[in-house]
């Protein structure tokens, strides 16, 4: 990938984490949670919710974050994590 290309895709995740960080702040603030009301006197119902899931938000928060770490390391020249699997075998 082009140095060009890494800088353009580091902004643009970049954007996205900051997004991402304002709207699990926000959902930790008390204007952050929906409130309902059902029903009047002692039968009353109350029900809190978010809009969006405050686990799938921090999931994709800490996703963004090793991409954006991957893409600084491709900047500086170093190589992509590579995996591989070790099978143990039994002789």
């Amino acid at each position: 990938m082009a140095r060009k290309e890494i800088t353009v895709k580091l902004t643009q995740k970049r954007e996205r984490l900051q997004m991402y960080l304002d709207r699990e702040k926000y959902m930790l603030s008390p204007d952050g949670v929906q409130s309902y009301g059902i029903g009047a006197g002692s039968g009353s119902r109350n029900v809190q919710r978010y809009n969006t899931d405050l686990a799938d938000v921090q999931k994709m928060i800490h996703q963004l974050e090793e991409e954006i770490e991957e893409l600084e390391a491709q900047a500086e020249g170093q190589r992509p994590r590579k995996t591989f699997g070790v099978v143990p075998v039994d002789w």
